[in-house]
């Protein structure tokens, strides 16, 4: 809102200093400013509301050290972070770019989600305490799983359609010497609708470019780096490419429920899913920034991909949003997110990636998220494999999820959290490092 202000002002009336907005760099900056704003100061009395109307976390006797000191802690905290997003993108995004809309659309989508199984979870607690009734599991449960999974599946479809469709999601090809735009396309590949020749000078020589719409991703560590989906099924028939949406919408959907259930895993102890989804935003928004600059994307050799620099703003608020989240939710927390705050950040993370296509990247920046999902797995399946053959269930670890198994070791809760940051600091070094070793 505030963005489309200050144009106006500078278009109509030259203001002094309006030109600013006109600067992604200032508009991002301005984005993390407001969102820590909003997650620490408006924080404070969102924590105190949720006290008042007594949405406390309601803690299960696991054996774990200090566990019932965080019981009647607020939770449903994530509206915090949903605000410290979706305000500042509001207030300095460009509205009418799809990415953007796309990604307060996955924001709202999935914090809605999480605050009904919240919400829920709340009214269940206060039903047994107003029959003077013991807490069953059942009235923890929330939404149902396959709610969820369906709420989360919904989405990846319509982000998955809108990506292969919209006209404005597209990357640039050049065209060298006499070619044309239709001789330079790619198998599975389509010209974009009105689809422009760009000429830019670049180190002192004139190149031509051309949108394209094309299903296609980046490949860590490969030197041809790029893989289309159309060819994961292009040896079945010639005319198999028109099917490739299929291919495409379902990997999507996949990824985006693996991640967003991944982080909802992960959130288990205090600042532990906030500070590893700061570092990944803020890794991501690396991606997005060199990704979105023809300059820099040609000095790396990778796609370059049109109107994706508005997003840093998104990213901007994002990363503020969860660091701004740390200073209620760092040990001892005063706040917890519940599954408002992390269902939404796996989402967000999720696309992110699949938008800037580097969905191929996610097991090695998100591997908290997946050794957290991975350990769960395991240590369910392995159960029920050795129940089944040995009439007793056995454990690989002593508590899944895997912060829970260290702190059965006798870790400290803060220290486990810190050391997967670190842990998320190091995955995210090692993804950005993939930009120049192929």
């Amino acid at each position: 809102m505030l963005y489309y202000f200050f144009i106006w002002l500078n278009k109509h009336y030259d203001v002094s200093g309006a030109r600013l907005f006109e600067y992604n760099s200032f508009r991002a900056a301005m984005a993390v400013l407001f969102s820590l704003i909003i997650a620490t100061v408006f924080g404070r009395r969102i924590i105190n509301l949720l006290r008042k109307k007594q949405i406390g976390e309601t803690v299960r006797d696991l054996g774990l050290q200090g566990e019932q000191q965080k019981k009647g802690t607020p939770t449903m905290g994530g509206i915090i972070i949903l605000l410290a997003i979706i305000v500042p993108t509001l207030l300095f995004a460009d509205l009418n770019k799809a990415y953007i809309r796309l990604m307060l659309l996955c924001t709202i989508w999935l914090g809605l989600i999480g605050f009904l199984d919240d919400y829920f979870k709340i009214k269940a607690r206060r039903k047994v305490l107003a029959t003077g009734g013991t807490y069953a599991k059942k009235d923890r449960d929330g939404l149902s799983g396959i709610i969820k999974i369906i709420g989360q599946v919904g989405l990846g479809i319509i982000i998955g359609l809108t990506l292969y469709n919209n006209n404005n999601v597209v990357v640039e090809r050049e065209l060298i010497g006499g070619q044309t735009l239709r001789s330079t396309l790619e198998h599975g590949e389509r010209v974009a609708r009105d689809s422009n020749i760009v000429t830019r000078k670049i180190n002192g020589v004139e190149r031509r470019f051309a949108e394209v719409k094309t299903p296609i991703t980046s490949i860590p560590f490969v030197k041809n780096h790029e893989l289309n989906y159309s060819k994961i099924i292009s040896w079945i028939s010639p005319d198999a490419d028109k099917y490739t949406w299929i291919v495409y919408v379902l990997i999507v959907t996949f990824i985006i429920t693996a991640v967003s259930n991944g982080a909802n895993i992960t959130d288990g102890l205090d600042g532990l899913a906030a500070g590893v989804s700061a570092i990944i935003g803020a890794g991501l928004g690396i991606f997005i920034f060199v990704s979105g600059n023809y300059v820099f994307a040609d000095y790396l050799n990778i796609m370059y991909i049109p109107n994706l620099s508005e997003l840093v703003i998104f990213v901007g608020a994002f990363v503020g949003a969860c660091i701004g989240f740390l200073w209620y939710n760092t040990y001892p927390a005063q706040v917890f997110m519940g599954d408002t705050g992390s269902l939404a950040l796996g989402g967000i993370i999720a696309s992110l990636a699949i938008i800037v296509r580097k969905e191929l990247l996610i097991p090695i920046f998100c591997g908290v998220f997946l050794i957290e999902l991975l350990s769960v797995m395991i240590q369910v399946s392995y159960f029920k494999y050795t129940k089944k053959k040995y009439g007793e269930g056995r454990r690989v670890f002593l508590m899944s999820p895997l912060h829970h198994h260290y702190q059965k070791k006798g870790f400290h809760e803060n220290k486990i959290a810190v050391r997967f940051w670190i842990t998320t600091v190091l995955l995210v070094v090692a993804s950005i490092i993939t930009l120049k070793i192929r």
